[in-house]
């Protein structure tokens, strides 16, 4: 089977087991958005809910984050991990929005990769999610495992893997593909030992029951 073809297959077989793929992260607005993704990495979505369920309580504004103790701020999240540099990142990336613009996160790819900490996964993210716009695919851990044992990639680096993607994927799908292959990552194609003999991809999937 051709690369294209089984990304279509894969797609159209995701687009019927998660018809209702959304962002698991809590929020209440943009910012709370960006923030939430930036203490997503390297940290379970649970955990950030965890977390953020009392910080955006506290923390609702550019202005708010921007004007955090970063000593105070980084215990406030210290759960997530790495919560130096990302405390560092978030005031930093806060401080920006407030001065250059107005407070309000930027819509556009070029200005959110001005901010500090933020790379495309989270921009991909915060511009589909809160702006609609898709302007690639979001290559977080699970996009980047799943897409490399369906055979969809050959790369490592998280980049060329989303430019490998895009070339594949309808552009009208690449945030649902994105929310739907997540989802396949935690509840059936495990990092470790996936779960192959239920997964309802194992006849298109190239690594099935061999991994």
């Amino acid at each position: 089977m051709k690369t294209m073809q089984r990304a279509a297959k894969i797609i159209k077989l995701l687009k019927k087991e998660y018809p209702g793929a959304r962002i698991a992260l809590n929020y209440g607005n943009t910012v709370q958005l960006l923030v939430a993704v930036m203490l997503s990495a390297q940290c379970t979505d649970k955990m950030v809910n965890k977390v953020t369920a009392s910080l955006f309580k506290k923390y609702k504004t550019a202005r708010d984050f921007a004007a955090a103790n970063p000593k105070q701020f980084e215990q406030e999240i210290r759960s997530t991990g790495f919560y130096r540099n990302k405390a560092k990142n978030i005031i930093a990336a806060a401080k920006i929005i407030q001065k250059d613009f107005g407070g309000k996160v930027p819509d556009s790819m070029e200005d959110l990769l001005i901010l500090p900490g933020v790379a495309r996964k989270t921009a991909n993210v915060v511009l589909s999610t809160a702006y609609g716009k898709n302007l690639g695919v979001c290559c977080d851990t699970h996009v980047i495992r799943l897409s490399q044992r369906w055979h969809l990639t050959k790369n490592k680096d998280a980049v060329k893997i989303e430019q490998d993607l895009m070339k594949l994927i309808p552009e009208k799908d690449w945030e649902k593909f994105s929310l739907m292959t997540i989802k396949h990552g935690r509840e059936v194609c495990f990092a470790r030992k996936p779960n192959c003999s239920s997964c309802f991809l194992n006849k298109v999937c190239p690594s099935a029951f061999r991994v």
